[in-house]
Formats: structure tokens, sequence, C-alpha cells
């Protein structure tokens, strides 16, 4: 077993426990903690100094687990999923009734799939969604490699995988696609002509 994997082994037994961690994603490295564990989901907030009212984007590692999240998917939803996922777009859709108050005290809630190795097998081997928002202090840079993480976060997670520099260098893309036309909330790791040419497909195939 390389040192990598047994990173990755231990970052699930961390979450599990109600842990918070840093890991490489295809955009940037994130702060991930078990979703549905509420006490883990708060300590991300407290290490990001990040307000309560700014709900966590969840990061899932098959389109199935999406279908627990939200409720209804629109078409429209489904034609992003297959053309961006995994990747660089995190869809904002109605929440599930029954989700915790912790995840989403919104109507929507914020999901991606990513594409990175890492990312996928933490989710994998938890069995659940994480949060995936970005690995640094509020306000401040996104992070792309281990040593940027520890700069603004150390002492404050209990452990930072090192994948190396993360290959997208970005956030995420965010697009509300609740409701038609499907808004962009933060231009990202997509273009917005991309998600706008996409939309205009979708039109088209209807």
């Amino acid at each position: 077993m390389d040192v990598l994997q047994r990173e990755i082994e231990k970052g699930v037994q961390i979450l599990r426990k109600g842990g918070v961690i840093a890991f490489p994603t295809d955009t940037v490295y994130g702060l991930g903690a078990d979703a549905f564990n509420a006490s883990a989901v708060e300590r991300v907030y407290e290490i990001k100094d990040r307000p309560k009212h700014q709900g966590l984007p969840l990061l899932i590692a098959d389109v199935e687990q999406l279908t627990s999240l939200a409720e209804p998917i629109p078409e429209m939803a489904w034609f992003f999923v297959r053309r961006f996922w995994p990747g660089g777009l995190t869809l904002v859709l109605s929440r599930k009734d029954l989700l915790p108050a912790h995840l989403a005290s919104g109507p929507t809630i914020a999901v991606r799939m990513p594409s990175h190795p890492v990312c996928l097998a933490l989710i994998k081997g938890l069995g659940t969604p994480i949060t995936g928002t970005s690995a640094n202090i509020s306000g401040q840079p996104a992070a792309l490699t281990a040593d940027e993480v520890e700069r603004q976060l150390q002492g404050r997670i209990d452990l930072v995988i090192n994948g190396g520099k993360c290959p997208g260098g970005k956030e995420s893309t965010i697009v509300d696609a609740s409701h038609e036309p499907p808004t962009v909330l933060r231009q990202g790791a997509i273009p917005w002509h991309d998600i706008d040419k996409a939309y205009k497909e979708y039109l088209e195939a209807k």
C-alpha cells in the first residue's frame, strides 16, 4: 500500500469519527467533514470563520447520491450532470425536505461530483457525501497545494492529505439549476459561455 492510499484510509477513519480533513480535488483543496454529522459540519464553519447563513457545498461520488439530497431534480439539471460531471460544476438544486437543517437552512442545496481520485476515494470510503468547501479561511485565496492549506489552517484541522497541486487551479463554477433559465452564481473552472452553450443545446433537444 502506498503512502497516499494510507493517507486516504486514515482520512476516512477521521471522517467517521467526526473529524475534519483537507484533501485535493480537481479544482482546489477542499475541507471535508461527514455531511450528516452536525457537530463536524459546525467545526467546518468555525475552522473557516465562515458565516452560518452561507450553506456548505456537498461532494458526492456517484449520481445516485444526488437523489438523496435534492428533489425535484429538473431535466435541465440532469442535462448538466451528463455534460459536466464529474468535474468543476456545482449545481444548486431544491433540497429534499427530510435533510437535516445543518446541511441547508434554506430551500436549496449545492452539490458537486468531482473527478479527483483522492476525493472520490474518501467519499466512497465514508459511504456518505462530504462537505466540499474550499480549504481556506473565508475571504482568503483558495489553496492549490497542501502547503498552502497548512499555512492558513495549521492546527485547526485533523489531517491534510497531500495529493500534489490541484489540476484545476480555480474553484468550481456554481450554477443555480433549481429554475429556468439557470443562473451562474460564481464563475470558476467552467466558463460561463460553456454553461450557456449547454443550456441552449438542452432547449434544442427538448
